[in-house]
């Protein structure tokens, strides 16, 4: 029980230094990333290790940014330039945990963005697609604070490899950010029952821009996740349905350098997602949808009214 309460006290400073760096830089600089993607990268049980052993996987994520808002409004669409942003991942990655302590992941993105935008020199409407890789993350994985594997911590990088230089884009909607992140999450399932058929998650990820190019700063985000999820309703052996249902809070700053739109990005959103976990034997599939509670969006930014995520993964 001592062991539990020092990892629980553990687990609240290092979340208390999470929000207290990023709510520092936010009072500084004020910079943030348009699409603000790093909302797929949180509460997804299943993309968390809970053994040893290698996992492959494919996440398919697509959202539609068509709505216009300003505040916590619709906005007229007149009021801004950019119409529609459409955008479909697919990443394909692997995650190894070498030990029960000690593992990595890398993500590989595949992106295709359609991007409407009105020309303010001719004030004609400009349509523009483009796919290409994304930007490739690389993180470590610690899940060493107690034998359950319940705590862990993901550390490491997104990397520039993204396009930057696609024709008729703007710096903020290019595929890829030019920029060089530090990656950080922490997560923590507990049981919310004494059978526990009922159990929870909580996680934070950071991302942070470093190393930047082309006098384009997009901002760090913090996304946080809560959820609830049954441990498996089985009728067939080997074969269980996994009912969870999620908050999802994401942070962002608002760009900055010659090339951002700092008036123009920065929000907060709420959402909840309701999703389901298919498994049977080493197979998982899980799909759910992220719907807004909340939003506040700093200027005129266009939004999508639901995020759609499914991963398929193997685990040997």
């Amino acid at each position: 029980m001592g062991h539990m309460k020092f990892l629980n006290s553990t687990l609240c400073s290092a979340l208390v230094l999470l929000f207290s760096l990023n709510m520092s830089i936010l009072s500084q600089t004020a910079h943030a990333c348009a699409c603000g993607c790093g909302i797929f990268d949180v509460g997804t049980s299943a993309m968390l290790p809970s053994e040893s052993g290698t996992m492959l996987f494919a996440e398919y994520d697509f959202m539609n940014q068509n709505q216009n808002r300003h505040a916590t409004s619709v906005s007229n669409a007149a009021n801004n330039l950019d119409k529609v942003i459409k955008t479909q991942y697919l990443t394909l990655g692997a995650q190894t945990m070498f030990t029960r302590s000690l593992g990595i992941q890398i993500d590989l993105p595949l992106v295709k963005r359609h991007f409407e935008t009105v020309d303010p020199d001719t004030s004609t409407l400009g349509s523009f697609d483009h796919t290409a890789l994304g930007d490739i993350r690389v993180k470590g994985i610690y899940t060493g604070f107690s034998a359950d594997m319940s705590t862990g911590v993901m550390f490491g990088f997104k990397l520039p490899t993204g396009s930057t230089d696609a024709p008729g884009f703007d710096y903020d909607t290019q595929i890829g950010t030019g920029s060089t992140d530090l990656l950080l999450g922490i997560y923590h399932f507990s049981a919310l029952s004494d059978d526990k058929l009922w159990n929870s998650i909580f996680q934070v990820n950071l991302n942070q821009p470093l190393l930047t190019q082309h006098d384009y700063i997009p901002g760090n985000e913090v996304d946080l996740a809560y959820g609830v999820f049954h441990s498996g309703l089985k009728w067939f052996p080997e074969f269980a349905l996994v009912p969870m249902l999620q908050l999802r809070a994401a942070l962002k700053a608002s760009d900055h350098g010659s090339n951002g739109h700092s008036d123009d990005t920065g929000s907060e959103r709420l959402l909840m997602a309701p999703g389901l976990e298919i498994s049977y034997r080493n197979w998982r599939l899980y799909s759910d949808i992220s719907l807004p509670l909340y939003q506040f969006m700093n200027g005129n930014q266009l939004v999508s009214n639901g995020l759609f995520k499914l991963i398929v993964s193997y685990l040997f």
